[in-house]
């Protein structure tokens, strides 16, 4: 049998995330947190002495139930294209947030579990109770009552503050207008087609993805990559202003009330990196590492725009990914816009998961007539040596109030005979138009799909703990975009890229000379960009290590604009307001960059030359990935290094040419 297969099923088992309505979904969860309620009920009246069998198993059984529930919640809120059914699924998301919020502020179940004797037991099991008791103390447990009812308070209103910030960004249809086909000059043959003119000549172009990238990629007008970035960079304006406002306060009452100074020291204590000062002292020696190949690379930029208009002295923010592309073009005759056909979205789908079942020993198999929320949804599962692993969506292309970014969404944590692992992957990617629309990815979106599958691969692989509390993504969250990260190195190896990226009209594999000069000219620009992920984590650690009463959240941007970035602070933006990782990541944006660092090391392990062979491959699966958060992450990392992870192997990348 071979590595992708198709069967057909009438009706999913029962954990599907897929009620018929609304109403049927609130019944079902509800049901779901009530037997929650009742699980914890039963470990409360247990009679001593504490044990595993009558305390931790049943606790882990109900804290996975709730957060099962909150899961399918986040999902359904940002992808379901019912507005009816977004609504209830925000509902439930509340209320699984408030039942969380119920348990980790109950004394006495803290008290039942902090009486195990967990002496004896495996070294996942202890992890798992002191991981526990410490997310009980962070959560205010051992406060008093009335302290303890204000943080209660406090985490309800900031998941409803949440819901809105991310649904005003989801639903800011902005668009751009042009008057002609003409302001198209510059873009592919094929977007141009997707974007016919209105009976009055005009075209209109959204803010996805899809349609910005290509056009402040490619796009000859300058106004039109203007008005593009304006728009984008407007998102959610001015209605997420007060929004973030009301976050931040309540953040900061949260983390005062829990005994900390700021948020930022609150939510870093549970990190790898356990501080704020830590985080700080990071970023500072990030940006410091890449300050002087940055310069270089600007004065590159500004060159290359130079050649054209040889009186430029400064290049705009809208400015800056056009004139790289046309430096690369120029520099390493590397055509991003050149090797789309070599992208076809159903190709790299099927190349994905090949390579994924070569290296980690899995096979996949589509399931045909499985319920969903959307009929260009499929859903998949994943085995191995003929045993069920796990069960995955992909939710692949944009349409009106869907999540526009991309990411791996849980929706049920797996394991051991428990229960299985199932999550969606959602993204917005080229496709889905139907007969004749083959959907030609960047090779960025290339990456990005590579990227969030190695998410997948975490949470799938890692779904077969015992315990649910440290399965799948149950790691720090300093560590959760390594494995991702690493899965990326793939995208630029030629012997990879050759076993699906296939000329769309010729068949051809992609040459492995363009291969190199691709990575050749994605060298450059790497420096710029560091610079750039560290303004995002400045600004979001900054929002959050200082009293917010009084600060001014735009000019926090601009400042940190002209600290890290060569390109002019663009007046008249608020990308703040559409910056939806400060909702989910809060001050700890940093993590993406931390991350970084451990993946350069893991992936040091790797032979480049040899990258689909198996051996390393599937030894880093059982060390790394399936291991869920069985162990701190800094000793996951050292048993597969077998060294504590350092700066070496980041240091090389990031002065490499």
């Amino acid at each position: 049998m071979g590595p992708l297969r198709s069967q057909s099923v009438s009706t999913l088992p029962g954990d599907a995330p897929l009620p018929s309505t609304p109403e049927a979904y609130e019944e079902r969860e509800r049901a779901r947190l009530r037997f929650a309620d009742d699980i914890i009920a039963r470990v409360l009246d247990a009679s001593a002495p504490r044990s595993l069998e009558n305390t931790l198993s049943p606790f882990d059984d109900a804290a996975g139930e709730i957060d099962s529930v909150g899961s399918q919640a986040g999902l359904f809120a940002n992808v379901h294209p019912e507005a009816p059914f977004r609504t209830a699924a925000e509902r439930i998301g509340q209320e699984a947030q408030a039942a969380a919020a119920r348990i980790n502020l109950n004394r006495q179940l803290y008290d039942a579990l902090a009486a195990l004797d967990t002496e004896g037991s495996d070294a996942a099991t202890r992890h798992y109770v002191d991981k526990t008791l410490r997310d009980f103390r962070l959560s205010g447990v051992t406060r008093d009552e009335a302290p303890r009812r204000r943080v209660q308070e406090l985490r309800e209103e900031l998941v409803l503050i949440g819901q809105e910030f991310l649904r005003n960004i989801r639903s800011d249809r902005r668009t751009v207008t042009l008057r002609d086909v003409s302001e198209l000059a510059g873009l592919p043959a094929d977007y141009v087609a997707q974007h016919p003119p209105a009976p009055d000549g005009t075209i209109t172009l959204t803010i996805d993805t899809s349609d910005s990238l290509p056009v402040l990629l490619y796009a000859e007008s300058d106004d039109l990559r203007r008005r593009m970035f304006m728009e984008y960079n407007n998102r959610a304006f001015p209605a997420n202003e007060d929004v973030l406002v009301r976050m931040l306060a309540r953040r900061h009452e949260l983390a005062q009330l829990l005994g900390f100074s700021t948020w930022a020291d609150f939510i870093t204590a549970d990190k790898m990196a356990k501080s704020a000062r830590n985080v700080a002292a990071f970023i500072d020696r990030v940006a410091e590492a890449s300050r002087a190949a940055a310069d270089r690379e600007f004065t590159r930029l500004l060159n290359c725009k130079r050649s054209a208009i040889p009186d430029a002295t400064r290049i705009e923010a809208w400015e800056s990914s056009f004139w790289t592309e046309r430096l690369r073009r120029a520099e390493y005759a590397s055509d991003s816009q050149a090797v789309r056909p070599y992208f076809a979205y159903d190709q790299v789908k099927q190349g994905i998961l090949r390579i994924a079942s070569s290296l980690f020993g899995v096979e996949f198999a589509r399931v045909n007539g499985a319920p969903v929320w959307h009929d260009s949804v499929e859903l998949w599962e994943m085995t191995a040596d003929a045993r069920l692993v796990g069960r995955f969506y992909l939710d692949m292309h944009p349409r009106n109030d869907k999540y526009n970014h991309a990411a791996a969404f849980p929706i049920q944590t797996g394991a051991r005979g428990k229960r299985l692992p199932v999550a969606a992957l959602v993204c917005n990617f080229p496709g889905g138009r139907g007969e004749g629309d083959p959907g030609f990815l960047q090779h960025s979106d290339v990456v990005t799909f590579f990227h969030e599958f190695g998410h997948l691969l975490h949470f799938l692989f890692g779904g077969h703990q015992r315990w649910i509390g440290v399965g799948g993504f149950a790691t720090e969250h300093d560590f959760i975009e390594a494995p991702s990260q690493v899965l990326e190195e793939w995208t630029w190896d030629a012997a990879t890229l050759a076993t699906f990226a296939r000329h769309h009209e010729t068949g051809e594999p992609i040459p492995a000379p363009l291969v190199e000069r691709m990575r050749q000219a994605h060298e450059f620009g790497k420096a710029l960009g560091v610079r750039r992920q560290m303004l995002f984590a400045q600004l979001s650690l900054s929002l959050h290590a200082e009293d917010p009463a009084g600060l001014d959240v735009g000019a926090r941007v601009e400042s940190l604009t002209r600290l890290y970035q060569p390109f002019p602070f663009v007046p008249d933006t608020h990308f703040h307001t559409g910056f939806g990782h400060l909702e989910g990541y809060s001050a700890v944006y940093y993590t993406y960059m931390w991350s970084l660092v451990i993946a350069k090391d893991l992936f040091s392990r790797f032979t480049r030359s040899a990258l689909l062979a198996p051996e390393v491959a599937q030894r880093y699966r059982d060390t790394i990935l399936a291991a869920g958060g069985s162990a701190p992450a800094d000793i996951l990392v050292e048993r597969f290094l077998g060294r504590p992870f350092d700066f070496k192997a980041w240091e090389i990348w990031l002065n490499e040419e």
